[in-house]
């Protein structure tokens, strides 16, 4: 038995969902989070004491934080192996890191606000989509001569800043318009898992 915990609007969700899917591991997932509660329960709280989503439970095996559950199903089969060459590998940790430290915090005040807030603070919102788009200059530098963010096949690191990248794009904001990330948003949304996990809307 599979249960991956946490709702489908949760970005780190998203992640946890399109990394089995694309793993072929089949699961049942159950609403945890946000307006579902359930990650307050004492009985979720022994599978997760930091009461977050997403929680993945197997067979009496338990791991949360996303990242780690991206790294954990990259280690399963050949769907998602990580590379064998190290430098490779640490450049799909090195993506997976920055993501989860710097891509995904700076947009976290203008999600909240703009979705979150009944009087969205501009300001905040301003400076945060500010911060972003730093991060996103980054990001398209990186792919303007890629297909994918690491080596040259689909993989980990594309699963958890595609889920960034998700949130980013659909936010109701202007945006400097970056070719290199739509196009490559464009080519990994387009993959089934993507479908099964980006299918929510946003908020």
């Amino acid at each position: 038995m599979r249960r991956l915990w946490g709702r489908l609007t949760s970005v780190n969700v998203q992640k946890a969902v399109w990394g089995l899917d694309e793993a072929g591991l089949a699961h049942e997932r159950i609403d945890a989070g946000g307006a579902f509660g359930v990650v307050s329960d004492p009985a979720y709280r022994a599978l997760n004491p930091n009461g977050l989503v997403p929680t993945l439970e197997e067979d009496g095996f338990v791991l949360w934080e996303s990242n780690a559950i991206l790294r954990y199903l990259a280690m399963t089969g050949p769907a998602l192996a990580l590379p064998e060459d190290p430098r490779v590998h640490a450049e799909v940790d090195q993506w997976l890191d920055w993501q989860a430290t710097s891509f995904t915090p700076a947009m976290r005040d203008a999600f909240w606000q703009l979705y979150r807030s009944p009087e969205p603070d501009r300001a905040l919102i301003a400076e945060s989509l500010r911060k972003t788009e730093s991060h996103a200059a980054i990001l398209d530098a990186h792919l303007a001569d890629r297909d994918y963010a690491v080596g040259d096949r689909f993989g980990i690191a594309d699963i958890a800043l595609g889920c960034a990248a998700h949130r980013w794009l659909n936010l109701p904001a202007e945006r400097i318009e970056r070719p290199a990330l739509r196009r490559w948003y464009a080519r990994i949304s387009a993959r089934p898992g993507a479908a099964n996990a980006l299918g929510e809307p946003i908020g």
